[in-house]
């Protein structure tokens, strides 16, 4: 499997990010951070800083297996500000290779590059309308052809393992839950949910 990459601008949710990379790692999928700044140092909406294993460049990306956006704000306005990027998405989608987006990202870099135009998707709520020609869907998560959407930080498990499930196979996904006991019922279904 070819790297995928995850991209990381000042204001990123971070627990986002964090869940999404854990995840692909956990399943064996290549994947590495990218700082959209010229600086390998990010800070998250909520002041956690993370090294990125890169500093955005246009030859690392040549032929990436999935391009990742997690959201936050500002975060999702940066990505959406870098010009490279904005181009690399937009050749990327072109083709039907993967992207996955959750929060404020689907709406705010995905939506106005009108990649989302035609597809089921979600964001976090009060960004819809960022999505011009989408169909758009109250759910944690969205899959439509080549895009996995997620709609906020709380889902950030379930997008990240909807995208093992895309990339490898739904019992690859499984495996990952099961390990991290991940349970996909309501909270009410189960007493101890909060403690």
């Amino acid at each position: 499997m070819k790297e995928s990459f995850i991209f990381l601008a000042d204001g990123f949710e971070e627990i986002e990010a964090l869940t999404v990379i854990d995840v692909l790692r956990r399943a064996d999928m290549p994947v590495k951070t990218v700082s959209v700044s010229s600086s390998e140092y990010v800070t998250g909406a909520h002041g956690v800083i993370v090294k990125a294993d890169a500093i955005f460049d246009k030859e690392l990306l040549s032929d990436p297996e999935w391009l990742i956006l997690p959201g936050g704000m500002p975060g999702a306005t940066n990505l959406y500000e870098h010009e490279q990027l904005r181009e690399i998405l937009v050749r990327h989608n072109d083709e039907k290779k993967k992207i996955a987006a959750i929060c404020a990202a689907p709406a705010v870099v995905l939506g106005q590059l009108g990649i989302l135009n035609g597809k089921k998707a979600t964001c976090y709520p009060g960004f819809e309308k960022l999505c011009a020609g989408a169909e758009m869907i109250d759910s944690p998560v969205v899959i439509d052809d080549n895009i996995v959407c997620g709609n906020g930080p709380a889902n950030a498990m379930s997008w990240a393992l909807n995208i093992v499930g895309v990339a490898k196979d739904e019992q690859a996904a499984l495996r990952i839950a099961n390990g991290m006991l991940y349970y996909p019922k309501a909270c009410d279904d189960i007493d101890y949910c909060f403690g």
